[in-house]
């Protein structure tokens, strides 16, 4: 039994034994290990030099806090818009006051020249007709010229003649319709007295006698304003003599003011401007016309003296459109009311509001059309304006001023539009650019016929 048990092999002592050999292998890997790592990293050290000891920066992280915002942000988006159009709309009121105050200083000039302007628009057809009959241009525009002063002349003479012829008569009819009011006040609702009545005219006397010095200084003025309108009636022929000549090349001299990127627009937007004054200037004389006769035969129908004066000078007055009309029909119905009483007066109001109705609804839209058509409100407020800088002068030229304006800024818009377009679409150079239309000397001008 004995003899068995030590033939059997002996587990633990192997096992002991095994363990033993696995620690000193992994020993020896560890020491061939550690010297092969201190090898490379000397001649890794060695190559290097002195890079290993070289520490790289931190990185550079984003702050924590994100700095304070601009001081403007902080102000309402709506708040900044307003107050860059509002700055904006100050230099632009500057520079329209300093424009009105120069214009102001040449009142008379700036004046005369918008009148040739005007007549210059009335006339230039008839010499175009008259170029077309074959007469050389020097001799069609002094016929024209000649022509049409003459004529405005005459209508001028007329007008103060009648005024001269009835001005008795006038007169007369004054003092008896002074006596009829009279009688009609005593007579009145209102109770008033004849003791009253001549303490009004008391009172209108000594008022008169009171403000002698100024009634006379203002006779002086009125010679002044005399000789004044003398200078801008020859400043006026002088300038239209020469637009009706010379028009097309005074043109190209402004044209070449302006730079040469802006004279594409330019160039487009000036003959429309002068084809809408020239529509309103013949358009409003055929309508003044109208009116003039209209009233005229009216008035005269009533009885009512100084008829064809107060018809020319409602003519004049349709030139101011609205205001014109207003200012003038009062002047007929104070003739009526003094010459034949309350009746006749109320007839020619009638009269008057019938004519104004035909024109408003039947002549303007037919004989002006959409060519000039301007807002109601924008011509009572371009009449008042003008009449504040420039009196009658002032109003007068107003609404063709913006007839005109609204043209040229209606035809700026629409032709900035379509550079806008062409440059979009990858135009450049000659292909990209329209040169405006040009015209010989000897040619129509725009609005001619």
């Amino acid at each position: 039994m004995s003899q068995k048990r030590s033939d059997r092999p002996d587990f633990s002592g192997r096992l002991a034994a095994f363990v033993g050999r696995l620690y000193k292998g992994w020993a020896k890997a560890g020491a061939s290990y550690a010297a092969s790592a201190d090898s490379g990293g000397g001649a890794a050290e060695e190559a290097g030099g002195g890079a290993a000891d070289h520490v790289p920066p931190p990185p550079d992280y984003p702050p924590a806090v994100s700095p304070p915002r601009p001081p403007a942000e902080a102000v309402p988006w709506g708040m900044r818009v307003a107050a860059e159009v509002g700055w904006r709309l100050l230099v632009l009121a500057a520079v329209l006051y300093v424009l009105m105050r120069v214009i102001s200083a040449v009142q008379l000039v700036v004046l005369s020249f918008v009148a040739a302007l005007l007549i210059t628009a009335l006339l230039q057809p008839t010499v175009a007709r008259l170029k077309r009959i074959g007469l050389p241009r020097g001799l069609a525009t002094a016929v024209t010229f000649i022509g049409g002063f003459v004529v405005i002349g005459l209508v001028g003479w007329f007008v103060v003649w009648q005024v001269v012829e009835n001005i008795d008569t006038l007169s007369t009819r004054l003092q008896d319709g002074v006596i009829e009011l009279k009688k009609w006040l005593l007579n009145s609702p209102l109770h008033v007295t004849e003791a009253q009545i001549d303490r009004i005219t008391k009172n209108l006397n000594h008022a008169i006698g009171t403000n002698a010095d100024q009634i006379t200084s203002a006779g002086l003025q009125g010679v002044t304003v005399v000789i004044e309108m003398l200078t801008g009636t020859f400043l006026a022929m002088f300038a239209t003599l020469f637009l009706l000549y010379d028009g097309w090349n005074v043109w190209n001299w402004i044209l070449k003011l302006f730079p040469q990127e802006a004279r594409e627009g330019i160039a487009g937007a000036g003959p429309r401007a002068w084809r809408t004054l020239t529509h309103y200037v013949r358009g409003t004389v055929v309508v003044a016309f109208i009116d003039a006769a209209c009233i005229g035969i009216g008035i005269y129908l009533l009885g009512v003296p100084l008829a064809v004066p107060l018809a020319v000078v409602i003519f004049l007055g349709a030139f101011i459109p609205l205001v014109g009309a207003v200012v003038t029909g009062a002047l007929a119905m104070i003739v009526a009311l003094v010459t034949h009483g309350p009746f006749t007066m109320l007839m020619v109001l009638l009269v008057l509001l019938a004519v104004q109705q035909i024109e408003g609804h039947i002549l303007q839209p037919f004989i002006l059309g959409r060519a000039v058509r301007v807002h109601p409100l924008a011509v009572v407020l371009a009449v008042a304006t003008g009449s504040l800088i420039g009196s009658i002068g002032g109003a007068l030229v107003a609404v063709p001023l913006v007839a005109v304006v609204n043209t040229v800024v209606g035809y700026l818009r629409r032709h900035n539009q379509e550079v806008a377009l062409r440059r979009a679409s990858g135009l450049h150079g000659a292909t990209a650019i329209e040169t405006a239309p040009v015209r010989r000397p000897n040619e129509p001008l725009a609005g001619e016929e």
